[in-house]
């Protein structure tokens, strides 16, 4: 025989769930206490943080074929934009958006490239950041994801595979494509495929003659150019000599584009592993035009809201 207890009801906690939240990338609605979306995997960390805000961030893409260098790129970008208040001043927002720096910055300390991005959307850094410049009034709100190469490539070629790839790019008000100079260089045709693909998937997304992608900022990375004197001294000449179709491809259908070169190790070298076989390793970090096509973007983008 038990006892007699007096149980108190907690039934409001259930109205905390009668509540349903959006989520910022693909507009689906969660419980408050998801961690991702259920429908496209992105953070909802991103919802809680810009249903208070009156001015909604903007998406930008940083998109390239695996193992081009986008988690390089963007970790070595929000590092110095972090530390360059007199330039371009970058305040994150979240602490999972300092995941992204702090796992490459740690990588590149210890003369390692960061592990490649898995292709599950649920473990991509994503970054929620404030970019401020020099006498502006009002910051201006970004979102970035470190999305995997080969998880975006499977979206081209088989629509509807990754949602939160989809439903990002639709939303995007420009993006940044990384090439891999070394490849373009050595007569490698992947590079020019996979930028072209995706340039006309960008453009079938959204075709509107005023405000779709044809009038959106592109920046052209050409990531490793370290390694490549000529592309570093003249970005558009390299591509239009060694990607004619793509420079070609982007004089045709995007009005608002433009080639950069970049690097973040200044010298490579590569070792056996048991485990990995062949791998690179920078031997110094000697990063040159990072901060480059970002500003140009941003300087687009201020443009484009008048």
């Amino acid at each position: 025989m038990t006892k007699a207890a007096i149980q108190p009801l907690e039934s409001y906690r259930l109205a905390k769930y009668a509540v349903p939240i959006a989520c910022y990338i693909c507009e689906t609605d969660n419980t408050f206490d998801c961690e991702f979306c259920s429908h496209c995997a992105a953070p909802m960390a991103l919802a809680h943080q810009t249903n208070d805000q009156k001015v909604q961030p903007q998406m930008v893409g940083v998109i390239g074929p695996s193992s081009v260098g986008k988690t390089v790129y963007l970790g070595m970008l929000m590092d110095m934009l972090s530390r360059q208040p007199e330039r371009l001043h970058l305040l994150a927002r979240g602490a999972f958006s300092i995941t992204l720096q702090q796992t490459t910055l740690s990588a590149l300390s210890r003369c390692e490239f960061p592990h490649k991005t898995p292709n599950e959307p649920d473990r991509w850094n994503w970054v929620h950041c404030q970019i401020r410049r020099p006498r502006q009034r009002r910051p201006l709100e970004l979102i970035m994801p470190d999305m995997a190469g080969e998880a975006v490539i499977e979206e081209i070629d088989h629509p509807h595979t990754f949602r939160v790839v989809r439903s990002f790019l639709e939303k995007c008000t420009a993006a940044m494509i990384l090439i891999d100079a070394i490849q373009v260089k050595e007569g490698g045709r992947d590079q020019d495929f996979f930028t072209m693909k995706l340039l006309s998937y960008l453009s079938e997304l959204d075709n509107d003659p005023k405000q779709g992608w044809a009038k959106r900022p592109v920046a052209l990375i050409f990531s490793k150019a370290d390694q490549c004197e000529q592309c570093m001294e003249d970005p558009d000449a390299y591509a239009k000599m060694h990607a004619a179709g793509l420079w070609q491809y982007c004089r045709e259908r995007f009005v608002c584009h433009k080639f950069f070169a970049s690097g973040v190790a200044g010298a490579c070298a590569a070792r056996e592993s048991l485990l990995d076989g062949h791998v690179e390793v920078p031997l110094r970090v000697e990063p040159h035009g990072i901060v480059e096509p970002f500003e140009w973007l941003l300087q687009n983008l201020l443009a484009r809201q008048g």
